[in-house]
């Protein structure tokens, strides 16, 4: 009886966590990654409780990129419990739409992981009466390139064949150029099913920057949040990519690490041309964003990444996810909370976390230069 009644208790409890899942999983939409896992980093209430909050009160409403939907769960989470009454909601969809809403004017901030045009720019005007919309990088990391292949448990690529894959060039896992690369695999011949994503995108985006830098002869395509190439076959957010890839024999497709960490899915390794290909981790991904210049003007911090890189374990495919917010004109309502948020994000507690999260954080130097923005927000 005993034995019984322990097994009633622990079907119940895994029945309550279940329910829970799934509950976290509508309330978040389909760009929610599924593990629940990435909440638990050790420095969680050390970073609290530094956090200052400065008048911060009130809702909050962000929305954009889908790239760092993790760090900003972290992040809300953090400081949310260090500065009660402030209610942060981050709507995780895409670099376009928050952009957009951004525009709009309805969200103190927008997530986008490419900076802002000139012509988008140019609205925000409208909406920073007094400024203009500005890019504070903020969340660095690798595009993780995820595959399931049955029985093939490590892949190197090099990015002519992630070009040809991805363009339909390449349509078979046994192709000569694949084997080439992986000496020995047993590669079967079986089709290729490479996802991409649905809507625009700033992951899209940096995969495109990223394939014309280094193979310019094989990826002549425009790099635009929207995905360019013929064929594949489409998924909604990062989560939806990574999802497919999970689920289906033959698949390959592009995501942020932590997705595909939290969903124990095989990541490609890039061959750049330097003594040995390179995994996809957020140290790698910190050695290529390292070497990142400035290349906005003014308070804008927008970067200059080098996707071409053959740097000894520097993972070249890495994006930068900017925060995007008016240098000044911004809502009254709103703006204490916007600095306070940011100005913990951008913190060596915020930044810490990143790490445990499967992101990479912004180089010190560039770093400095957020937080002296951030400070100057009016």
């Amino acid at each position: 009886m005993k034995l019984q009644r322990k097994n009633r208790l622990r079907a119940t409890a895994l029945g309550a966590l279940a329910v829970s899942g799934a509950l976290v999983l509508t309330a978040c939409g389909s760009d929610d990654n599924t593990s629940g896992d990435t909440g638990g980093t050790g420095g969680e209430t050390s970073a609290a409780s530094n956090i200052k909050c400065d008048g911060a009160k009130g809702q909050l409403l962000a929305s954009g990129s889908s790239a760092q939907k993790n760090a900003m769960d972290l992040w809300i989470k953090n400081y949310m419990a260090a500065c009660p009454g402030v209610e942060i909601n981050y709507k995780s969809s895409s670099s376009g739409e928050g952009i957009i809403a951004f525009n709009q004017g309805t969200v103190g901030f927008a997530g986008s992981d490419s900076a802002l045009k000139p012509e988008e720019v140019a609205e925000s005007k409208k909406i920073c009466k007094t400024g203009q919309g500005i890019n504070l990088p903020m969340v660095g990391g690798p595009i993780a390139v995820g595959f399931h292949l049955e029985g093939v448990d490590s892949l190197t690529l090099d990015a002519s064949t992630l070009a040809k894959i991805f363009d339909n060039k390449i349509k078979k896992w046994n192709d000569p150029a694949i084997a080439k690369l992986n000496d020995g695999a047993k590669l079967p011949d079986k089709a290729i099913q490479a996802f991409h994503r649905s809507e625009d995108s700033g992951t899209t985006q940096n995969l495109g920057k990223y394939l014309a830098a280094a193979a310019p002869e094989d990826w002549k395509y425009e790099a635009e949040k929207k995905w360019p190439a013929p064929g594949g076959q489409a998924a909604s957010g990062s989560s939806g990519v990574a999802a497919q890839v999970k689920q289906v024999d033959g698949a390959i497709g592009y995501f942020e690490l932590s997705y595909a960490s939290s969903q124990s899915i095989s990541t490609v390794d890039i061959a750049t041309g330097g003594a040995t290909p390179v995994k996809a981790t957020s140290e790698n991904a910190s050695k290529a964003i390292g070497a990142a210049k400035i290349k906005g003007t003014g308070k804008d911090l927008a970067l200059d990444l080098d996707y071409t890189t053959k740097a000894e374990g520097a993972y070249p495919l890495v994006l930068v996810t900017y925060e995007v917010a008016c240098d000044s004109g911004n809502k009254s309502d709103t703006l204490a909370t916007v600095k306070s948020f940011l100005t913990y994000t951008a913190s060596d507690e915020g930044q810490k976390v990143l790490a445990d999260a499967g992101y990479a954080p912004i180089p010190a130097e560039i770093n400095a230069k957020v937080r002296e923005t951030v400070a100057g927000l009016s």
